[in-house]
């Protein structure tokens, strides 16, 4: 090939930046939009406002010169054209996360932000004392508690650290196994009173649960310590760990939680206190490119030390 050859070829392959006419944020926005299914929850998830993320979606709709989204009813609905480009956006999605993954990673400041995923039990009763404890040790650390009952996303950047109760099987995440839990059914006293006091599991053929599972996990859990439950036992149902402990105290029903957190409540008791508890892991997770970062190590390294206390 002549080097006049050689030129050419290498001119076609190469990127013409002059053609790329949007910017990444409009890009981001569309992609979240797409996702979360409205612009209000796309909004709520960027924590921004939402009419100026509709501005951002609509100026992409014009620098594209396609339309990405449809409204059906409250919602939006991906057109032809939104559907073929949402995977590219996708992968930029993919790779600007990376970008910052690796970023953050190479940080040695101490100071900064840092945000810890934690279910809202451990959340709300776990949390607070380390993390008081942290910014007493380190002021310059800023930390964000990031409450969901899922498993946040730590390779889409949703906390950078996460209190989890399974190991994960990403190879991309690093987890240390804090310790086992014990979750045990619990009930106000007069709640107890009302079904006989029970003694065996037999004595709670009649009682009501708070369910917090959908998929049937709880009952399958119970059944497997011999309760021999039913769907009827369960006439409650919420997603929320704090409306079941609520409800737990007011007499309502049983609940499970873990034995760290129930046994600090002085409003209830233990139900069937010989009874074999639920046993589960507590991993601590994180990015493996996190580690890195001198701020994500010394948080994570602290949250190791204070969980296994």
């Amino acid at each position: 090939m002549r080097i006049d050859q050689f030129s050419n070829f290498d001119m076609q392959i190469c990127m013409d930046w002059r053609s790329v006419k949007f910017d990444w944020n409009k890009a981001r926005a569309f992609l979240v939009t797409a996702e979360e299914g409205s612009l209000s929850a796309a909004a709520r998830a960027l924590g921004m406002a939402q009419p100026t993320l509709g501005r951002q979606v609509a100026g992409l709709e014009q620098e594209l010169g396609v339309v990405l989204f449809e409204r059906v009813g409250r919602g939006l609905t991906l057109t032809p054209s939104g559907m073929e480009l949402l995977e590219h956006v996708r992968i930029m999605g993919e790779a600007a996360g990376r970008i910052s993954l690796a970023a953050l990673g190479q940080s040695q400041a101490l100071e900064g932000p840092i945000s810890i995923s934690a279910s809202e039990t451990y959340a709300a009763v776990l949390l607070p004392p380390i993390v008081t404890k942290l910014r007493r040790q380190e002021p310059g650390i800023h930390v964000e508690i990031v409450v969901s009952n899922h498993a946040s996303d730590l390779l889409r950047r949703e906390a950078d650290i996460a209190i989890r109760n399974f190991r994960p099987t990403e190879p991309d995440l690093i987890a240390q196994k804090i310790g086992m839990a014990d979750a045990i059914l619990y009930a106000a006293p007069d709640y107890l009173a009302t079904l006989g006091h029970p003694k065996t599991p037999y004595d709670l053929r009649h009682a009501d649960f708070v369910n917090i599972d959908r998929s049937g996990g709880i009952l399958k859990g119970l059944n497997s310590l011999g309760l021999g439950l039913a769907e009827a036992n369960f006439p409650l149902l919420t997603e929320s760990y704090l409306v079941m402990w609520e409800l737990v105290k007011q007499g309502a029903a049983i609940g499970i939680l873990d034995a760290q957190i129930g046994d600090a409540e002085p409003g209830v008791v233990r139900v069937l206190p010989d009874l074999e508890p639920l046993r589960f892991p507590i991993w601590l997770v994180a990015h493996r490119e996190l580690t890195t970062s001198r701020r994500i190590r010394r948080v994570y390294d602290f949250l190791i030390e204070e969980l296994k206390r």
